[in-house]
């Protein structure tokens, strides 16, 4: 029906109406190269020889829209854009703040790395049944996850991820990993299910699942809706996704058994997703809920740490061992969470930053360590000091920044979040920090002990000598490793640039009205649905 030229229509209230600056396409450049460069390793999957080069060629565009998309928000603030030309909060928001372009930006190195990595680790039927298509999705998916500025849509980008982590977990079509597939998918299925129901109650009581708007609502209906009830089953959906305790018994089930290319991005990238929600969520959307829950997580972030670094003690196999790692970093994480002090805020990003790093290289090490030894059990290992000192000098340095020992990463986080629960009086929470640390000194000592100090009985049965490694294991794996032990080196040397980011983005967490003014700018009131209606 044709409209009345008479009647004038003010669009600038309800539509973009100038185009955005060309820099703000950062935000959605790494999807736009993640699902093209995906789609045409999915064409290429036949010419095996081929299809890594362009999905390296993918990875690497990836990550340079990552730096880019980073500075940008570093020097200028948080970045919004909303799809479809409409206005928060209707249209789809996505909004780059300090958090999410820093984790995005890890999550482009990660993936760089393990698409080098795969060079050696993934063998050619790999290439033709899906890894890279697999690899450029699910990376797609959890940087996306990073950048939404809409909780459904978080929803939305964790399906995504979840399905591209199915692919990549049953690659190869082996019972274990068939296994490992069904206790991911069905715990991640219960986990999602609650998600789903969390946010269907949040659009019946604020009518909006755009995150800035539920912020600046929340005050206004806490007392008339079910709030407390809604964060409970985010905290419960979330923390199974971060596999923190008592939620955390598929990792160890799981991780272990897919290419050891796919369990170290696993590690590095999927739980640190659940860790992101929880900490917006908690300080962005609903801080005065966290506020009552502090205790509880508090609780649940000391036994995830503790029994997550007992766990790996009890370990014969080394990448079960790592798997129990990844818990009990989590823990540390959750407890910068529930201090909520710029201190122990900025030592929980730290400490993710950190993890994803180190546990990303510990199973690129391990895969190495497998090149060699063709042994993933520490009763059978040994032999590795005496034919690849190299790698022996690498491995301790890994092992003394997953420990939390300097010179390495992993000191300063602690460091930050220890003193964080002094200030506060939680000397219990410090001490087991403290503790789960020693506990991972002791676990990851042992690791070194029977595969590099010890000499490999050759007598065993299935036992052999040490094998040395193809020439390309040293240039891609070796290569791959080496970049991000580097990475965790320089910011055990000169942390204070790292420090700075992360002290910003406490800062921000803190403050939420910022994130809310970058997306609804002072000034800007948007049309709200009762305008909307004839």
């Amino acid at each position: 029906m044709a409209l009345d030229a008479s009647y004038d229509v003010d669009i600038s209230q309800a539509m973009v109406v100038e185009l955005p600056p060309l820099a703000d396409w950062l935000v959605v450049a790494p999807l736009v190269v993640g699902f093209v460069f995906g789609a045409l390793c999915l064409m290429t999957r036949k010419d095996t020889g081929r299809q890594p080069f362009v999905a390296i060629t993918g990875l690497l565009a990836m990550l340079a829209a990552d730096i880019g998309l980073f500075w940008h928000v570093y020097t200028n603030g948080t970045v919004v854009m909303t799809m479809g030309r409409w206005l928060p909060p209707f249209g789809i928001t996505f909004a780059a703040d300090m958090l999410g372009a820093l984790l995005a930006l890890v999550t482009g190195i990660l993936g760089f790395a393990g698409g080098v990595y795969a060079l050696q680790d993934i063998s050619r039927t790999g290439r033709r049944y899906g890894f890279y298509p697999f690899l450029l999705l699910m990376l797609s998916g959890v940087t996306a996850a990073f950048l939404t500025g809409d909780i459904f849509n978080l929803y939305v980008w964790f399906e995504v991820l979840l399905i591209a982590s199915f692919g990549l977990l049953v690659l190869g079509s082996e019972r274990e990993q068939l296994d490992g597939a069904t206790k991911y998918a069905f715990l991640n299925l219960i986990a999602t299910t609650l998600f789903l129901l969390a946010v269907a109650y949040i659009y019946g009581v604020f009518g909006t699942l755009n995150m800035a708007d539920i912020s600046r609502k929340a005050a206004s209906v806490r007392d008339s809706g079910p709030l407390f009830t809604i964060t409970a089953m985010l905290l419960f959906a979330f923390a199974m996704k971060a596999a923190a305790f008592p939620l955390n018994f598929w990792l160890p089930a799981s991780y272990h058994t897919p290419r050891i290319v796919v369990s170290g991005l696993f590690a590095g990238l999927l739980t640190k997703v659940g860790v992101y929600a929880l900490l917006r969520i908690f300080l962005t959307l609903f801080g005065a809920e966290r506020d009552i829950l502090a205790g509880t997580i508090a609780v649940i972030a000391a036994l995830t740490m503790v029994l997550g670094a007992m766990g790996a003690l009890a370990q014969n196999d080394i990448r079960r061992l790592l798997g129990y790692l990844v818990i009990s970093g989590i823990g540390s994480m959750l407890a910068g969470l529930a201090l909520g002090s710029a201190t122990g805020l900025s030592g929980a990003v730290l400490y993710a930053v950190h993890s994803m790093i180190v546990m990303t290289a510990l199973y690129f090490l391990v895969g190495i360590m497998v090149e060699r030894m063709k042994v993933f059990t520490l009763r059978e290992a040994g032999g590795l000091y005496s034919s690849a000192p190299w790698l022996a000098a690498l491995a301790l340095m890994l092992f003394l920044s997953v420990s939390g020992l300097p010179p390495f990463s992993g000191l300063w986080p602690k460091a930050l979040l220890v003193k964080a629960s002094l200030d506060v009086g939680a000397w219990w929470l410090a001490f087991a920090i403290l503790l789960s640390g020693l506990l991972t000194t002791i676990a990851v000592a042992r690791v070194f002990a029977f595969s590099f100090w010890r000499e490999r009985d050759t007598a065993q049965k299935g036992a052999g000598e040490v094998q040395p490694a193809p020439a390309a294991t040293s240039g891609a794996m070796a290569g791959s490793l080496t970049a991000l032990l580097l990475l965790t080196v320089a910011v055990g040397v000169y942390p204070e640039p790292v420090v700075r980011v992360t002290d910003r983005i406490a800062a921000e967490l803190k403050a939420p009205s910022r994130y809310v003014e970058a997306v609804f700018p002072p000034g800007s009131e948007p049309l709200t649905t009762e305008q909307t209606e004839p």
